[in-house]
């Protein structure tokens, strides 16, 4: 039996996590559903901002845009900031 071959079949390095797919989907399940939940919430309080702060109702939908525009910023921009600012460095 060959060195790869031997490799394949070894259980992870005692440091190495175990990422169960179950785990991950559900995290991701939440993470959207946690989305939606905050979009949601921010267009039922919207004519209470409005009221609130004496502006129409067309002013006050900018906080349901900035709110989407900077969650679109902090999705894409998360895996750039992920591996820059990770403790443990790739090997290159």
């Amino acid at each position: 039996m060959s060195d790869t071959a031997a490799q394949a079949g070894a259980a992870p390095a005692k440091g190495a996590a175990l990422a169960s797919p179950w785990l991950i989907a559900v995290l991701v399940a939440l993470a959207a559903f946690m989305e939606v939940l905050d979009t949601t919430i921010a267009n039922v309080v919207l004519p209470y901002i409005a009221g609130g702060m004496g502006v129409s109702d067309d002013e006050a939908s900018w906080v349901v845009t900035t709110y989407l525009v900077a969650n679109a910023v902090s999705l894409t921009a998360s895996p750039f900031l992920a591996r820059r600012l990770s403790a443990a460095r790739p090997s290159s």
